[in-house]
């Protein structure tokens, strides 16, 4: 005789049938603008983290790298993340100042020396800009150094004088270098990183200020002869990624996007070094003259910018707070570690 069940029971077992199956949540595309070229080591090695974060994740989480610049300049893209085009990119620091000021901290003009003065105020300071970049809506793994950026020039630069009347690159939005030219009595010329080749082709400008390696991947080193042995300014670049959008995605599966990016900008912040030597190898083989500074002159330049940036700070502009902190770091640093040369008497 069959066995008859209530209609009760049968919608019990649905359910516990329902809860024995394996549970599938929908892919999440993360969309991520940035400005390396296509083919290039960094595009290579974006792309080469998103399958591994795609495999580990059983493509739930898929990375989708935009390179070249073709989603247009950081501003575009902030704009783009805001209206739910992009999830987020890969930035200079200074792109994203619209959102977290303070960001600007570490790349302020002729703050640093050295990279081991960069290293020692980075240990103790990358988890609060870190933690101030969460605070602004940015999850982020870390920060790659670019190294320090140098004058590219077609005439040798050596002093002020040198630069008097040439029309200098200042990337678009980059306040902090605008001010620092400003206070040389020197003439910037303001222009998305996408159109500075261009610039250097056509006339519009003269002088760039990259490191090492971007000289050779953005190809300006074609365009420019010498090189100006001095640290302008420290670089950095930065994954950052829209909070919102990664509330689809699971914790398991963030912390797996965590952990493979992570390790990338560890990578990435250990290998530039490297590629930044290679690369001025490659500056000197490819025929670009290195020229060092009036080293008289430099106490005249930092005391010129350093009195801008507190300015700066004053208005608002990104903490004073912050910039005193990196300056009672640097002296500690300093004090314990005094150069043979210092370039100038930087505070």
């Amino acid at each position: 005789m069959p066995v008859k069940f209530s209609n009760c029971a049968l919608k019990l077992a649905g359910l516990v049938l329902l809860a024995a199956l394996p549970l599938r949540l929908p892919a999440t595309d993360l969309k991520l603008a940035t400005i390396a070229p296509e083919g290039s080591g960094w595009m290579k090695d974006l792309r080469a983290a998103g399958a591994q974060v795609r495999e580990r994740t059983g493509g739930r989480v898929n990375l989708k790298f935009y390179g070249g610049g073709i989603q247009g300049t950081d501003k575009k893209v902030l704009r783009k993340i805001r209206i739910g085009q992009l999830q987020g990119g890969v930035f200079t620091s200074n792109s994203l100042e619209e959102r977290y000021p303070d960001i600007l901290i570490y790349g302020l003009p002729m703050l640093f020396n050295s990279q081991a003065e960069v290293d020692y105020v980075r240990q103790k300071m990358d988890a609060r800009l870190a933690a101030g970049l969460d605070k602004a809506g940015f999850a982020t793994y870390g920060f790659a150094g670019g190294g320090f950026a140098n004058f590219l020039t077609g005439k040798p630069v050596t002093g002020l004088a040198d630069l008097r009347g040439q029309k200098i690159w200042v990337p678009e939005g980059d306040r902090t270098s605008y001010t620092a030219m400003q206070a040389l009595q020197l003439t910037p010329v303001v222009l998305p990183i996408t159109d500075v080749l261009t610039g250097l082709e056509t006339g519009l400008l003269d002088i760039v200020a990259t490191p090492p390696v971007g000289a050779i991947v953005l190809q300006w080193y074609t365009k420019t002869r010498f090189v100006t042995n001095l640290p302008l300014s420290y670089t950095m670049g930065v994954l950052a990624i829209d909070k919102a959008a990664l509330r689809t995605v699971s914790e398991a599966d963030q912390a797996v996007l965590r952990d493979v990016m992570t390790a990338l900008y560890a990578r990435l912040d250990a290998q530039n070094r490297v590629d930044n030597t290679k690369a001025e190898d490659a500056l000197r083989s490819s025929g670009l003259k290195f020229v060092e500074p009036n080293l008289a002159e430099i106490p005249q330049w930092r005391s010129a910018v350093s009195t801008a940036m507190d300015r700066m700070a004053a208005e608002g502009a990104f903490s004073a707070d912050l910039l005193a902190e990196v300056r009672r770091h640097l002296q500690d640093f300093r004090k314990a570690n005094p150069p043979a040369t210092v370039p100038g008497n930087p505070r």
